[in-house]
């Protein structure tokens, strides 16, 4: 089979499975930490947790301004098939071409920085370059075969992944909250939650398992892992409820 093709295979499948990705990156990056408390190689601090989190935040922003302007039918979480009604052109995808998977870069890597190891993170840039240059590849392949030179002249000018200059073009669109809180809130409750679970563990190993002696930063992620949790409930159940967050259109 030629290469391009074997490419064009291997970014359909990794497409359609890649919502584990995070769960082995979750894995590998717990298994670490705990490795780097017990050996006593972790230097912790409360302020380095909130900077890795303004790393992720970075990101999950990236994602809202992206999702904010885009139509149906485009920049979903779909994982059977490609979908794309329309090539978006305007926005953060004047700027790059992945913008969505430039957020999810950011998200993990904030995580990933989390256990200050620097063979995990050289491990977590070597996974997230692998596995998405792929599912690119099939993205481009599929919107080059539906689109054309429409689809070309665009990909001609903008980068696919780091962004060369501020080009920024403005949206057709007007910015949706509503389509951002119907589809991000996951998004953002994942994200707190996995930044709790770090400090945590770190409550946990630094204080002979006593799972209910909490620090005060330890009380801090607790009641925003509690808050951000009830929030996503509370999205989720208007989403499955009601049409409240529905946006005709998006």
């Amino acid at each position: 089979m030629a290469l391009i093709e074997t490419f064009r295979r291997q970014g359909d499948f990794l497409f359609r499975y890649r919502s584990y990705l995070p769960i082995i990156l979750v894995v590998a990056g717990i298994s670490q930490y705990i490795y780097m408390h017990w050996e006593n190689e972790y230097v912790y601090n409360p302020y380095y947790l909130m900077a890795c989190f303004a790393i992720s935040l970075l990101g999950l922003a990236i994602r809202v301004i992206t999702i904010g302007y885009t139509p149906k039918n485009t920049s979903g979480r779909n994982t059977k098939e490609q979908v794309a009604d329309t090539v978006n052109t305007s926005g953060m995808y004047s700027l790059v071409r992945h913008p969505l998977y430039l957020g999810n870069f950011f998200m993990w890597l904030g995580l990933a920085l989390v256990t200050r190891s620097f063979w995990f993170v050289s491990f977590f840039l070597m996974i997230f370059w692998l596995y998405y240059e792929r599912i690119m590849y099939a993205e481009e392949f599929f919107l080059r075969d539906k689109f054309g030179t429409v689809y070309l002249n665009w990909a001609n000018s903008v980068p696919s992944f780091v962004p060369r200059r501020f080009n920024w073009r403005s949206p057709g669109l007007y910015f949706s909250l509503r389509n951002v809180v119907k589809r991000e809130a996951i998004g953002l409750f994942k994200l707190v939650l996995l930044f709790f679970v770090f400090q945590y563990l770190h409550e946990l190993l630094t204080n002979n398992w006593n799972y209910l002696q909490l620090s005060r930063w330890g009380k801090f992620w607790f009641v925003f892992f509690i808050v951000t949790g009830v929030f996503y409930l509370t999205i989720r159940t208007l989403r499955k409820k009601t049409k409240l967050l529905d946006v005709e259109g998006r």
